[in-house]
């Protein structure tokens, strides 16, 4: 029953941003066939998930903010297990064509980073409950302290190198953070000095393809 209710819940958003589509036509605004088009295949996705609980999972940790963390939560260390990607609406998931498109997403950022050298043997980051944290990207060491907002899942972290703003994300299987692809690009560069690298086209052109993208880390 519990899981029926959040497959209900679920599809009652998806409905509701098909609604807001609704509302802009009314109002004189053009919405393309194809973005219609994508919001009802993923409205059908979110109701097939009454016989795949995998999948009502997946489309909640493709969405920035749908399963919020608390001060609580973010605290302990966390180890790196694959590129993160997530949409910060429902219905810029929609458009995009589905959390199934997130997943390719993180297919196609995984060759770039294996290329800058991202394992889960080196990339792992510890936030401590005083506010302070420390941090492995591909080996490098990154340390300072960090604010955190509940509410949007905001994480600003403030070091001597840059101060840098994420976003934290709740997985089934521990954390995702997740940044503006600029943001991305400048801690790599930073701590890599990979600048004009072109292993990093691929972070790049994501971004101008899919609106509201962010993109990161998942750590277990």
């Amino acid at each position: 029953m519990k899981k029926n209710m959040m497959i209900l819940a679920a599809a009652a958003m998806m409905l509701a941003g098909c609604g807001a589509v609704g509302l802009n036509q009314n109002a004189g605004t053009t919405v393309s066939n194809n973005a219609s088009s994508a919001a009802s295949s993923v409205l059908g996705n979110v109701l097939s998930a009454a016989t795949n609980g995998q999948a009502l999972s997946n489309m909640f940790q493709s969405v920035l903010g749908l399963d919020k963390m608390t001060e609580k939560t973010i605290v302990g260390t966390w180890k790196y297990s694959s590129p993160g990607c997530a949409f910060t609406s429902q219905q810029l998931l929609a458009q995009a064509g589905g959390e199934i498109v997130a997943q390719q997403i993180k297919e196609k950022m995984l060759p770039t980073f294996n290329t800058l050298g991202v394992k889960s043997s080196n990339t792992t980051i510890t936030f401590n409950a005083d506010k302070t944290f420390s941090a492995k990207i591909a080996g490098k060491k990154l340390s300072g302290t960090y604010t955190f907002e509940p509410s949007t899942g905001k994480v600003v972290l403030t070091t001597l190198l840059l101060n840098i703003t994420c976003y934290a994300k709740k997985n089934s299987d521990g954390i995702g953070l997740l940044f503006e692809s600029s943001k991305l690009l400048t801690l790599f560069q930073t701590l890599s000095a990979l600048s004009g690298n072109k292993t990093m086209n691929t972070i790049s052109d994501l971004s101008k393809n899919y609106d509201g993208l962010r993109m990161g880390f998942d750590f277990k």
